[in-house]
């Protein structure tokens, strides 16, 4: 058996206080392909965790067999610094209670001193240079520095992902459907990936605008192949990749059992691990822009009542909910109707009823870029 389990120690942010990511490591250090999956860097994106539960199962029961062909790295609470933020009973999970902002932004830029770092080293033979590039993500995530336990967090994760082939990040959304995000460069390779988690929208971009997690690793190598130009090839050689697995509500082991079951195919496809997979899945969707994916916002306060359900298609102008005043004098006046900005169909839903001004309500996935749709594209 090959598996080790590494204990990272973090910052510790108090006295007393000190908390820790484990790491479960399968395969031999350094063998290709390298996968690395993460669960819930956002704490309260439960899902997440379980499929995760379930794939350590499957991953040991492989490695006992001597199945493991390349190495994978298994991070299954990627975030125990939200795990411990609670107000009242209820996970606070997404943002860092410290004021340092959205657990899955403002991630490491690993591509200012790049350049400098790889100049002289790269030449024709792709193989080369992404030897070469991958040297260099190492020396930069080694020498973050971690300020305090956030940044601690952050720099111990990018160490164990920078020089992956795969970068999967594991989350979930309110209400949803399965959706995927992933750069442009890297479709239609990932159409494997797509179909066989059985995702409903696959929504690309090259650069969504908050220096996610996912965007950490895929980015730099499309942002220095466009520097050094053709002649240099530099393949984008880290598919990186966010999995939404539905919404909060949708926990349980008949549901994340068979994700996790879908994961491990994946994985056997990608070379990691021997065996047949079997027959990929009919693709449920093909690829879409971010860019046309339309993010409803309340422009109100009130109560969400849904006039669509989860997956209905939907036409421009389309009521898809109503947001009630529960303080209006006059029943007529009560409620305020949303309507579709675009052709698609409804991806999300609010999981809390209750909505302040500027909340988003819902996301419609369509076709066709919006004006409206512009530099930053995550809903934070």
């Amino acid at each position: 058996m090959t598996k080790t389990t590494e204990r990272i120690a973090l910052v510790s942010p108090s006295p007393g206080t000190q908390r820790h990511l484990l790491a479960h490591r399968y395969g031999r250090p350094g063998a290709r392909p390298k996968a690395y999956l993460q669960a819930s860097i956002h704490a309260d994106e439960t899902p997440a965790m379980l499929v995760a539960h379930h794939l350590m199962k499957l991953l040991d029961e492989a490695d006992a067999e001597g199945a493991i062909a390349g190495e994978i790295i298994l991070v299954p609470v990627a975030n125990p610094i939200g795990l411990s933020q609670s107000l009242n009973d209820h996970l606070l999970g997404r943002h860092e209670a410290s004021g340092g902002g959205n657990f899955n932004r403002s991630w490491p830029d690993l591509y200012p001193t790049l350049p400098t770092r790889v100049a002289g080293k790269l030449g024709r033979d792709p193989a080369r240079n992404i030897d070469a590039v991958r040297s260099a993500l190492r020396e930069i995530a080694g020498e973050l520095q971690p300020g305090n336990e956030f940044s601690s967090l952050r720099g111990a994760l990018t160490r164990l992902a920078v020089d992956a082939d795969i970068v999967l990040d594991m989350h979930c959304d309110d209400e949803a459907l399965m959706h995927l995000y992933l750069i442009p460069q890297h479709w239609p390779e990932a159409r494997d990936l797509s179909a066989e988690i059985g995702s409903r929208a696959t929504l690309l971009a090259a650069d969504s605008g908050g220096h996610s997690f996912d965007e950490t690793f895929s980015t730099p190598w499309t942002r220095l192949a466009a520097a050094v130009g053709p002649e240099t090839p530099v393949p984008p050689a880290c598919l990186a990749a966010t999995i939404e697995y539905r919404g909060q509500a949708d926990t349980g082991d008949e549901i994340n059992r068979p994700d996790a079951q879908a994961l491990f195919r994946f994985l056997q496809r990608r070379g990691l691990i021997a065996g047949d997979p079997g027959p990929l899945p009919k693709p449920l969707c093909d690829a879409t822009s971010l860019d046309a994916t339309e993010v409803l916002r309340s422009p109100v306060a009130g109560i969400v009542c849904y006039r669509r359900a989860l997956g209905a298609k939907v036409a421009k102008g389309d009521v898809i909910a109503e947001i009630l005043n529960p303080l209006a004098e006059d029943p007529s006046q009560q409620r305020l109707s949303l309507a579709a900005g675009t052709d698609g169909f409804l991806m999300t839903r609010r999981q809390h009823k209750m909505v302040r001004p500027g909340n988003s309500i819902g996301k419609i996935v369509g076709t066709e870029p919006l004006a409206s749709r512009q530099g930053y594209l995550l809903e934070d």
